[in-house]
């Protein structure tokens, strides 16, 4: 056993499929699969899924991943203490919803970026389902979802609440509705309402909050950032996570508004999520610690 078979095998497992993982190690995809395939003769299991779809780690690999992260976590110890040089680059892959990407996770990744100026982190928008398949099954080491009060909780993860906050209505600098306190739902029915797309927890909210009778809807999307521009350049109005709205550049410019909406009280969690069973490598420590302590100011700027 060779301590690359487990980086190729966890590579395998980040990127998604031999093709990507090949790609990151600059190694063929005959190379990375004889050397699994060696690796499972050894260890007599079946690590890999091999489809014709691509490569996914097995159940049986899904088991074995924790020990072999912590073997890789050690390894990476023993160099820096070392002094090597040839300390591998720890490649960190973070899943998001984009519900705070420029209030929370641009801050985050800025500062972790100063603190570890080795490590890259790759960042994905994904929807929350396929942010919970790919944590489950190792490809992402964290995620960060929107969640809504009683959604249960995924059985294989683990989570912590960031942000916690309510749903508010954006609206274009100048609209009239932004001279008021609150919005109602009926006033809000009557506006252009920009969506986001099905599979995102906002367009569900909607959908709860309008049933049927949905607003005359001119543009969807698939992200808060998207959202936010339409508005301000004056195609509509959207509704957002409030956490997701303050301290963003074009709320703190004046270009969008937030107002709550009248009589709801619904909570909506930023969550960030990681693999219930995986041993937490140091670096992802690291980044965890960065974005609680990132979120505990945002909550500070909020409420000042």
């Amino acid at each position: 056993m060779r301590i690359e078979q487990l980086e190729y095998l966890t590579a395998v497992t980040q990127h998604g499929s031999l093709r990507r993982a090949s790609e990151q190690l600059h190694l063929s995809q005959p190379a990375l699969s004889e050397a699994i395939t060696k690796l499972e003769r050894e260890l007599r299991v079946t690590l890999l899924d091999r489809r014709r779809s691509g490569a996914r780690i097995s159940r049986e690999g899904r088991d074995l991943l924790p020990a072999m992260v912590e073997v890789l976590a050690a390894v990476d110890r023993l160099r820096v203490a070392a002094g090597s040089r040839l300390a591998a680059t720890r490649h960190l892959r973070l899943g998001t919803v984009h519900g705070a990407t420029s209030t929370l996770l641009v801050p985050a990744l800025r500062e972790f970026g100063e603190r570890h100026p080795g490590i890259a982190v790759e960042v994905l928008s994904l929807q929350q389902s396929q942010i919970d398949e790919a944590l489950a099954e190792g490809s992402l080491d964290l995620g960060l979802v929107n969640v809504l009060c009683g959604d249960d909780p995924t059985a294989e993860l683990t989570g912590s609440t960031l942000l916690r906050g309510q749903p508010v209505v954006v609206l274009p600098a100048g609209h009239p509705l932004a001279e008021r306190g609150q919005v109602g739902i009926e006033d809000l029915r009557r506006e252009r309402l920009v969506m986001m797309r099905a599979g995102h927890l906002m367009h569900r909210y909607v959908h709860r909050v309008f049933g049927t009778d949905l607003p005359p809807v001119r543009h969807s999307t698939d992200g808060a950032e998207m959202g936010k521009t339409l508005v301000a350049d004056g195609l509509g109005v959207t509704v957002l996570p409030d956490y997701s709205v303050h301290g963003d550049p074009l709320h703190r410019s004046g270009l969008i508004a937030t107002r709550p909406i009248a009589g709801d009280r619904t909570e909506i969690d930023l969550v960030l999520r990681q693999r219930r069973s995986l041993q937490t490598a140091p670096a992802v420590r690291d980044l965890i610690d960065v974005l609680v302590a990132t979120a505990t100011r945002h909550v500070e700027d909020m409420a000042s």
